[in-house]
């Protein structure tokens, strides 16, 4: 393997192993040989979320530049065109493995875009239009690594549980947005529990929910069931180590649902995290079922 690429495949795991904790627990239960692509598809993803959310006082302008020039050199890629990146080569030798399809790619990068000027969603359609590119994607993207029983059939459930476990991020991150000036909880359900975007920013302030805020939590953890309940399908469709590695992963993010619950739906008192040993616990029920 050329040296680029074996950086390119380092630099991926390393990201996955630093900001997907749970996630990358549950990939050290697939064979060696397929953990490089997932961590691939992880860095590739988290790279192009740095692009857009850097800590650094980069203006919009320039985060907009950097990632079409990402976009442009991985779409360059996918039609045979040599790169020159730190992250892409990975990316791009597992998608020529699995013959990924490149329309997913192209719904990410829409979506990583709308991060740099859009930041409150009217209503749940709206806010599924945009992860549509950042999670419904993900799912299908790593299907052809999972290999299951019938492609065709495990499509939707895998859409689906990326889009759970997007909303279990958004919800457990929801300070960690504020601060980026992003909403992601639809305005409409904030109307409807009678929650203002400044009620958010107090509460982030004070480090405390109000009544209706966790009431509105609530109702969107219910929402992010919904997306797991509909994923459950496709598990049996995923053959032997696939299988136990995404139900690992599901078990471990349903869990941050859980620690939402226990702290009342305050995400604003503490980021909801799944203790190590019940991620321990987690992990050793999915190998013993």
């Amino acid at each position: 393997m050329p040296e680029a690429l074996t950086d390119a495949y380092a630099r991926c795991r390393d990201l996955h192993r630093r900001h997907g904790r749970s996630y990358y627990l549950a990939t050290r239960l697939l064979p060696a040989w397929k953990r490089p692509h997932v961590h691939a598809l992880y860095g590739f993803a988290r790279h192009a979320d740095e692009i857009v959310d850097s800590t650094d006082p980069v203006p919009v302008a320039e985060r907009a530049r950097r990632l079409r020039d990402f976009a442009d050199r991985c779409t360059a890629g996918l039609r045979g065109a040599p790169v020159d990146d730190p992250i892409l080569p990975a990316v791009l030798h597992t998608a020529a493995v699995f013959a990924l399809d490149p329309a997913d790619f192209t719904a990410f990068f829409d979506s990583m875009a709308m991060d740099l000027t859009v930041s409150r969603y009217a209503d749940y359609p709206a806010l599924l239009s945009y992860m549509e590119g950042s999670a419904a994607v993900i799912g299908t993207l790593m299907l052809p690594l999972l290999e299951p029983a019938d492609p065709a059939s495990a499509r939707e459930p895998a859409r689906q549980l990326g889009l759970a476990f997007q909303l279990t991020n958004f919800l457990r991150d929801v300070a960690e947005d504020l601060a980026r000036d992003r909403v992601y909880l639809p305005q409409q359900d904030l109307a409807r529990f009678g929650v203002t975007p400044a009620d958010l920013y107090d509460a982030a302030a004070r480090r405390r929910a109000t009544a209706p805020i966790k009431a509105l939590i609530g109702y969107e953890v219910e929402r992010a069931r919904a997306h797991y309940a509909a994923a459950v399908p496709g598990l049996s469709l995923l053959p032997g180590a696939s299988g136990t590695c995404v139900r690992a992963a599901y078990a471990l993010y349903a869990a941050i649902l859980d620690e939402i619950g226990r702290a009342d739906h305050d995400v604003f008192a503490r980021r909801a995290v799944v203790p190590a040993y019940r991620r321990a616990t987690l992990l050793t029920r999915t190998l013993l079922t």
